[in-house]
């Protein structure tokens, strides 16, 4: 029988680890309501920003790693892939059949994930991006057929809070990793460069930068609508105009080559990783 926070788990969620995506996800939770401070226990190994997160955000530090996989019916592993083999199987024993484990770690897929954790709990791979500061996060899950459907629906909750959530097969996992994980860099790289091309052509860096921000979030929005990237630029280029000409500057420079690579690179990164 699933075991119940009236069972004896004293917070719904564990966050073991404090880094920028750990401390991002819960400020996330916390900011959307999805959880309260007072549901989450967080333990980080480095004191001065396990204290600054605690402080900032109102949850309780654990008094170590085993205390809060005692305590809390869900744990987030929000650690680098390199810290798994040296964190994660000292804690095997501490876990419950009730329980669920929910890993950020690039890479790491759920096969190794149970080597360090036994079969007991629940596990979950996500992939998240650094926007669920913002609820704009887009959010790839995988688990196993077998995640007891109120496990399934608590999953698709949190992540669905700050931002898209989608449950894909494992084996998409490396490739969601170097799209939508990597690609808020790759994003924040263009903007910086129309930026750039804004302040070349006259305009006030600060004007170029809101321009610039603005347009990849109206793009966006309008691509998530119609599902139709091509579209969106045959809508807005026009015969011998301002438009062609400047992808025509694009594709002389290998806008389109380039950006693959990097989603490329950026998933076998992700495998290399997985692979220890």
């Amino acid at each position: 029988m699933r075991k119940t926070m009236s069972d004896g788990y004293t917070y719904r969620l564990g966050v073991l680890g404090a880094g920028a995506m750990g401390s991002a996800l819960l400020r996330g939770f916390l900011d959307k309501g999805v959880l309260t401070p007072d549901q989450v226990l967080l333990w980080e190994i480095d004191d001065a920003r396990r204290e600054a997160v605690c402080e900032q955000t109102g949850v309780k530090a654990a008094g170590g790693a085993r205390d809060l996989v005692s305590q809390c019916e869900t744990i987030l592993v929000a650690l680098k892939p390199q810290v798994l083999p040296e964190v994660l199987p000292p804690l095997q024993r501490g876990f419950h059949a009730s329980q669920l484990v929910i890993s950020i770690a690039a890479g790491v897929p759920l096969a190794r994930l149970a080597e360090f954790l036994g079969e007991t709990p629940s596990l979950v791979r996500v992939m998240p991006n650094v926007l669920c500061t913002v609820g704009e996060s887009a959010s790839a899950w995988a688990a196993d057929a077998a995640l007891p459907a109120e496990q399934v629906a608590w999953v698709d909750k949190l992540l669905s809070s700050v931002g898209l959530a989608l449950r894909v097969e494992e084996r998409l996992m490396d490739a969601v990793t170097g799209l939508s994980g990597s690609a808020p860099a790759f994003a924040a790289a263009f903007c910086e460069a129309l930026t750039d091309g804004g302040v070349a052509a006259g305009l006030p860096r600060g004007i170029a930068v809101e321009l610039a921000a603005q347009v990849l979030v109206g793009a966006g929005t309008w691509i998530r609508e119609h599902h139709a990237p091509a579209a969106l630029k045959d809508l807005v280029t026009s015969p011998g105009g301002t438009t062609i000409a400047g992808l025509r500057a694009l594709e002389a420079g290998g806008l389109r080559a380039a950006t693959m690579e990097a989603v490329l690179a950026a998933a076998a990164r992700s495998a290399e990783l997985g692979r220890g």
